[in-house]
C-alpha cells in the first residue's frame, strides 16, 4: 500500500463527504478510492469511515486521524516547496476562529482574499463567542480580542484595540455631554447585561494630579436598556438611545463618518490587544504563518479598521 496516497485519498473523501467527488478531483474510478479506503483500514485495523448508499461519516477515529493527516500533508508539501524551484507555496485546509462580531466585520472579508493568494489553501471559518478548545476541536488558530486566559497556547499581538463611550450628536444634544466618568449616572448607559461580560463594567484612566500618576478604574453604569448581545447595543446606540461603551474596531466608521461622537476621551484606558493564538507546535504549517502574517499586515493599516478590506 502507498501509505501516502492512501492519505491523501482518506482526506479527499473526509473533506468531500463523498467518494464520488474524491475521484472525480482525482480522476479515478469511485471503486479505485474504495478500495484505498479498505486497504488503509485493514492496515490500521481500525474503522474510519461509516459508508453508506447516501452519505460517508467519520467515526471518532476517523476524525482524530484526519486530523493527523491534513497536518502530515502539510508538512510533505511544505518541505517540497521550501526546496523546489517555484518556491514557497501553502497548501492544506486551513481552520480558523474568531469572535462573532469581530469576525463578521475584520476577518471574514479578509478569508476569500487570502485564499485568492493561495489558492492551494481550503479555509473553513467558526464564527463563535465562546474560547473555542483549539486542539481539542482541531483548529489552527483562532483571533482573539481583549486580555488573553493564562494558557499553554501561544499568542501573537497583531493589532491594539481600544475601548470608547460614544454616542450620537442627537442624543448629546439633548442630554448634554459627560465631562468625567461620574456623569454617566446621569445617562441613559447602553450595557451588556450581567451573563454576558464586562463583569468589571467600563474602564477609564483617572489622573491624580497631585501626585502626576493615574489609576485605572471601573464603573458600573446603569441604564434603561441592556443586551447579552454587544451588536444590539452598538445599533440602539447608533439609534440615539444613549452611551455606549465599544470597541474602535467596531466604532471608528461610525466616528469617521460623524454618525457617532467620542466621549470622555481624556479619559479612556489604556488599550489591550487583538491576537492570534495557536497551539505550540514544533513546526507551524506554512498556511497558518502565512495568514497570521497576512492578518498583522492588514491590522497595522492605520485605517483599516475604519475602511476594512476597501483599504
Amino acid at each position: 500500500m502507498d501509505k501516502l496516497k492512501a492519505f491523501e485519498s482518506f482526506v479527499s473523501v473526509a473533506t468531500r463527504g463523498s467518494l464520488t467527488a474524491a475521484a472525480k478531483a482525482e480522476g479515478v474510478a469511485p471503486a479505485i478510492m474504495g478500495r484505498r479506503l479498505d486497504a488503509l483500514e485493514e492496515h490500521l485495523g481500525v474503522k474510519l469511515m461509516v459508508r453508506t448508499t447516501r452519505r460517508i461519516s467519520l467515526t471518532h477515529e476517523g476524525s482524530a486521524f484526519l486530523e493527523d493527516c491534513q497536518r502530515l500533508l502539510s508538512d510533505v508539501c511544505n518541505a517540497e516547496a521550501s526546496v523546489s524551484a517555484g518556491g514557497v507555496k501553502a497548501t492544506g485546509h486551513l481552520r480558523i476562529t474568531a469572535p462573532a462580531g469581530f469576525g463578521r466585520r475584520h476577518v471574514a472579508p479578509l478569508v476569500p482574499r487570502f485564499r485568492d493568494l493561495h489558492p492551494d489553501v481550503t479555509i473553513s471559518l467558526n464564527l463563535s463567542d465562546r474560547v473555542v478548545d483549539l486542539a481539542g476541536e482541531g483548529f489552527d488558530c483562532a483571533v482573539r480580542v481583549g486580555d488573553l486566559p493564562d494558557s499553554a497556547l501561544v499568542s501573537v499581538r497583531i493589532a491594539d484595540n481600544r475601548r470608547l463611550c460614544v454616542a450620537t450628536p442627537g442624543y448629546l444634544e439633548r442630554r448634554g455631554t459627560p465631562k468625567h466618568p461620574s456623569e454617566l449616572t446621569q445617562h441613559d448607559c447602553l450595557t451588556l447585561s450581567s451573563d454576558a461580560s464586562q463583569t468589571r463594567g467600563w474602564a477609564f484612566r483617572i489622573p491624580h494630579p497631585e501626585s502626576g500618576t493615574s489609576e485605572v478604574v471601573h464603573f458600573k453604569p446603569g441604564g434603561p436598556l441592556d443586551c447579552s448581545d454587544g451588536q444590539v447595543l452598538h445599533d440602539w446606540c447608533l439609534g440615539g438611545w444613549g452611551i455606549a461603551w465599544r470597541s474602535t474596531w467596531e466604532v471608528e466608521a461610525e466616528i469617521a463618518a460623524g454618525r457617532l461622537v467620542p466621549v470622555l476621551e481624556e479619559f479612556a484606558a489604556p488599550p489591550n490587544g487583538i491576537f492570534v493564538v495557536f497551539p505550540q507546535r514544533k513546526h507551524m504549517p506554512l498556511r497558518v504563518r502565512m495568514w497570521i502574517d497576512y492578518l498583522k499586515h492588514h491590522y497595522n493599516q492605520p485605517d483599516f479598521f475604519r475602511l476594512g478590506v476597501d483599504l
